[in-house]
């Protein structure tokens, strides 16, 4: 009696269970492959998001940045993605007073070219209007924060990328190829034949960080080439000049500058005197083309003259490798816009996917060394150099 009760309780459970099954509204869920049941998979799928993007620039009259708002612009043409572009003139707060306006005009994704490089308090306001308008932010080419704030600004909002080259890259490509290219041609480039090769530098921006870095790389890394070679190392044209570079006092990297700066140099250091400078390092092309105008004003480096100064550069701008070619400037270092642009367009399109902001980006270098993911680095190009004229 007692074992039949209890077949007769189980029994019914049984049948209970079976009609809440057959019952639409009370069906147990299917699972998916993944585990999941398909309710959680179709309310886990993100919806499209409308991208309407601002693109704003530090200063469009620079050579580089010009070349890389072209690339940009296809990229996210080619993705699909809405955008307005806004040049600030090399002005911060004109950028953020841009920043607030497309936000207004209905701007849900801000992508910035920051002005004050490597200036947390800048790139910190950016994402605070970011975050006001709950939008997300992605950096380009310019550090947002300085040499030991790392995470400052990066991990301080969660909707923040930086897309940029790896500052020090550049200048070891550089310095690479200098020292190579002055050991191939040691007796050529040293001019009075005093067995030291001197050379003018000339930086950018003060603080910034590509600047200094480029500034230090280039002449250690050509240094050591020079003594692998078992030759003397590169020296400062100035004893004065502790710094051992000049600076564009205006922050925009710019070849007038640099032009005004070598004329002078040129009136001080002379051939006649044997007092020569017999190397030019540049860190971005736009000063390299500007050290050119100045020397062919004293008959170096043009298509007639006997003396070319070797003239270095970084950019890989179309202007500086026509003069490579034509063998009025020496080299440079190719920055990949399209390889730039290509990364800020996989951001965009995680925005309009409703993704994580950096999802699909396991590929790129990141910075590991401070935890920031979203910190994503782009490789430098191929380094460019003159023609040898057998070839």
């Amino acid at each position: 009696m007692f074992a039949k009760k209890w077949i007769s309780i189980l029994l019914t459970a049984a049948v209970m269970t079976a009609a809440m099954a057959g019952c639409g509204g009370q069906a147990a869920p299917e699972e998916t492959a993944a585990g999941q049941t398909r309710a959680a998979a179709v309310e886990e799928k993100p919806e499209p998001v409308e991208v309407k993007a601002g693109v704003f620039y530090y200063y469009g009259q620079d050579a580089f940045i010009s070349r890389l708002q072209d690339s940009v612009n296809t990229a996210l043409e080619e993705a699909g993605i809405a955008y307005e572009n806004y040049d600030a003139g090399n002005d911060q707060e004109t950028q953020l007073e841009q920043i607030r306006e497309a936000i207004d005009g209905g701007c849900n994704l801000l992508i910035v070219n920051l002005v004050d490089k490597g200036a947390s308090a800048s790139s910190s306001r950016v994402c605070d209007l970011a975050a006001q308008a709950e939008i997300p932010v992605i950096f380009f080419n310019r550090a947002v924060e300085s040499g030991g704030g790392e995470g400052i600004v990066l991990g301080g909002y969660e909707n923040v990328a930086l897309v940029i080259s790896d500052p020090a890259e550049a200048g070891h490509l550089q310095g690479q190829m200098i020292g190579r290219y002055v050991a191939d041609h040691y007796d050529e480039v040293d001019l009075n034949d005093d067995d030291v090769i001197t050379y003018a530098m000339f930086k950018g921006e003060a603080e910034n960080q590509d600047a200094v870095l480029r500034t230090a790389s280039a002449v250690e890394d050509a240094n050591q080439v020079l003594a692998e070679e078992e030759r003397q190392e590169l020296v400062y044209f100035d004893p004065d000049n502790s710094d051992r570079y000049q600076l564009d006092l205006n922050g925009t990297w710019s070849a007038k500058a640099a032009e005004e700066y070598m004329r002078t140099n040129l009136q001080l250091y002379t051939e006649a005197d044997g007092k020569m400078i017999e190397l030019i390092i540049c860190n971005n092309d736009n000063m390299a083309e500007g050290c050119i105008r100045a020397l062919q004003e004293k008959g170096y480096n043009t298509a007639d003259s006997q003396v070319r100064i070797p003239v270095f550069g970084v950019d890989g701008i179309d202007s500086s490798l026509a003069l490579i070619e034509e063998g009025l400037m020496t080299g440079t270092v190719k920055q990949d816009t399209g390889a730039i642009a290509a990364c800020i367009a996989l951001l965009a399109g995680n925005v309009h996917n409703g993704l994580e902001l950096t999802a699909g980006t396991e590929s790129y270098k990141k910075d590991t060394e401070h935890g920031l993911d979203n910190l994503i680095y782009i490789p430098y190009g191929d380094t460019v150099t003159v023609p040898d004229e057998e070839e």
